[in-house]
Parts: C-alpha cells; structure tokens; sequence
C-alpha cells in the first residue's frame, strides 16, 4: 500500500505515485510513454511487475517495478494478443496470468515467472467462449482455484475452474446479471469477488445495478441474489478490505454511491452519496494501516 499506479488512456501514458498511507496524499514519482490506449494496468502478487492490457492495440506490457515504486523503462516484454484486450490478471500463486478480450471472445492463458516478470503462452493459449459474450474483468477466489469473469455482451456471469498445475482455465457456469423481462441496452463493467469469498458482484450500465451473487463454497458455482439501483452507468466499484462496505462510481452522474455491506445475504444499504467530478471512471478502496 505504498505505491499506487495508474493509465492515463487518453495520453498513453502510465504513472505511479507515492501514497502516504496516513492521509492517501498522492506524490508522483514517474511517468512513462505506454503507446495508444493502455486500458487496465494491475500488478503481479509480488508487486515487482506493472502488467498492463490495451484495448486498441491489441497487446499487452510488462515493466519492472523499481523498489523506489517508479516504473522501469523500457518495458521488459510486449506481446501481441488479439483486439480489446480489457484486463491481465496474475492468479493466487502468481504463476499464471489471464487476458481476457471483449472483441474475440476470448480468455488468454499465460505461464507467468514471478522471477523474471516475463510471460509465456500456455500451451493452451486460449478459451473460446461464444459470440456476443465479451469477456471483460476476471478476478480469482480468495482461496479456491476459481475465476469469476464479467461478459460485457453476454449480460451474465461466468464462472471458471483453474486446473492449478497446467494454468488453464475450464468454463463452468453462467448467470445472466439482469432480472427476467428487462430488454433495454445493458452491458457489465467491473465485478468484485467479496473478501470472505462468499458473494461475486457485477456492474449493469443500463439497467444501473449491481447483480449480486452467492458463491456455493464446495462448487464454486453461483446463485443469483437479485440487483441493487446504483448511480447511471456504473463502470467502476470496489469493496473495502474489510469486506463491510461497497463503493460504486457512476460514470454518467459525477457521483459516487456508498453501501454498507450485509453479510448475512449480501445486500446493499445505501448510506451516502458523494459528489466527486465529471465521469467517474475507477473506483479503489485502499484500507489505513
């Protein structure tokens, strides 16, 4: 929690600050050209490689994190992937990492080394999913080899299994986000995975909710819990550590919506709402020491 990076899409270019973990004050440390649209940037589990996705150039980056939280130049790898790439995700043992792409439909598998920060293609590279399903955020259970990912197009839900000693990933279930009888436009954005690892949440930008989820803890599969009105068009929301609060930003409203979590069956009990500018665009909830 020392260090927080970010892409500045419409720039190209990524930056990582100081946070003083006291006030959240950020101090810029370095900022680095990155090329056209460098949509999703995350770190691997050990915080010594920047991995960033772009959704135009069809690609993704690695750098090497200095231990003085500035990001090396130049990048260490680049590899071609396929078009909309959308997120990269190192899973729980940090041997592994996950593209997954709104265009083909697909989930890139990579074998990931912790100690050098490259990545290499899987020997199997891909999960074809069907068309008009988008694959968008993959986030992994806390403590099961599960991923759950956000179908942009699709409107639902995925759930994966993780085969822990191959890195590959085996599709097993998947929700629809929104309720019975709902046609207008509608497709998801971010989604959370609850830190007790009981509930997965989604976003819906236009029926403007959050889909909520049960995990069944020997499955791994999920029951739909219903949704939760938000703030228009909420692309972005995060969970705080704890897991007793939820944060989600609406894109078209300049506002920020607070929930309080609870955990007995999910549900959202909205207790603020927050002005914080024009176009909200990523929501991170970053607990004091």
């Amino acid at each position: 929690r020392r260090f927080l990076f970010a892409s500045i899409r419409s720039a190209g270019r990524l930056v990582s600050f100081r946070m003083d973990p006291r006030t959240g004050a950020l101090e810029t440390l370095s900022e680095v050209p990155a090329g056209a649209d460098p949509a999703y940037v995350a770190t691997d589990n050990s915080g010594k490689f920047l991995l960033t996705a772009y959704y135009r150039a069809a690609k993704v980056v690695v750098h090497r994190i200095l231990a003085n939280g500035t990001i090396a130049q130049p990048p260490l790898q680049e590899l071609p992937t396929a078009d909309k790439a959308h997120a990269i995700v190192t899973d729980r043992t940090n041997r592994y990492a996950f593209v997954p792409h709104t265009g083909p439909n697909v989930i890139f598998q990579f074998l990931f080394d912790e100690g050098t920060g490259r990545l290499e293609p899987n020997s199997v590279p891909r999960v074809e999913r069907p068309e008009q399903t988008g694959p968008r955020h993959l986030l992994f259970h806390p403590t099961q080899d599960l991923a759950y990912v956000s179908d942009e197009q699709g409107n639902s839900l995925s759930v994966y299994r993780l085969d822990a000693d191959r890195g590959t990933l085996q599709f097993l279930q998947a929700e629809s986000t929104l309720p019975a009888g709902f046609s207008r436009p509608n497709s998801t954005a971010r989604l959370e995975v609850h830190p007790s690892g009981r509930y997965v949440y989604v976003a819906n930008r236009g029926h403007d909710s959050l889909a909520r989820f049960e995990i069944d803890p020997s499955s791994g599969r999920v029951k739909p819990l219903g949704q939760t009105p938000t703030e228009g068009t909420p692309r972005s929301f995060n969970i705080s550590g704890s897991g007793a609060h939820l944060y989600a930003a609406g894109q078209s409203t300049g506002r920020l919506a607070a929930f309080k979590i609870k955990l007995d069956d999910s549900s959202l009990a909205r207790f603020a709402t927050y002005e914080v500018g024009e176009r909200p665009w990523w929501v991170l909830v970053v607990d004091a020491e």
